[in-house]
C-alpha cells in the first residue's frame, strides 16, 4: 500500500514569529517575544470590552454574536442520539485585510492526493 503523498503547509509558531520579529526590527528575541507578547494583549483587551480591532491593511479582529441552538452530543449516532441545548455566546473572528487577501492569493494551492 502506498504511503499518502499529500502536502502539507509548514507550521509556524510563536518562537518562529519572534525570531521573524527580532530580526526585522533588530531587536533580541526578549524584546521581540515581550512586544508580541503586549500586541497580543492589548488585541485580547480591546476585545474584551466588546471592541472591535482594525489593523489596516492586515485585517480585522471582530466580535460575532452566535444565538442559542440545539445541538448533538459529540460522537452519538442512531436513534438514541442525545440533543443538547448550545448556549448563545460571543466569539472573536478574523477578516483579513484586502493587501493580506492579495498577498495570498499568490500562494500555489496544495495538490489533492
Amino acid at each position: 500500500m502506498a504511503k499518502d503523498s499529500k502536502e502539507k503547509r509548514t507550521k509556524v509558531g510563536k518562537s518562529d514569529i519572534v525570531e521573524d520579529f527580532a530580526a526585522e526590527a533588530n531587536l533580541n528575541k526578549k524584546e521581540a517575544g515581550n512586544l508580541l507578547n503586549l500586541l497580543l494583549k492589548v488585541i485580547v483587551n480591546r476585545l474584551k470590552k466588546g471592541e472591535n480591532v482594525r489593523l489596516i491593511p492586515f485585517g480585522a479582529f471582530e466580535i460575532r454574536e452566535r444565538k442559542a441552538r440545539e445541538g448533538r452530543r459529540p460522537g452519538a449516532t442512531g436513534e438514541n442520539v442525545e440533543k443538547i441545548k448550545i448556549p448563545a455566546r460571543s466569539v472573536p473572528v478574523f477578516k483579513p485585510g484586502k493587501e493580506l487577501k492579495e498577498a495570498v492569493s499568490k500562494v500555489k494551492p496544495l495538490g489533492k492526493g
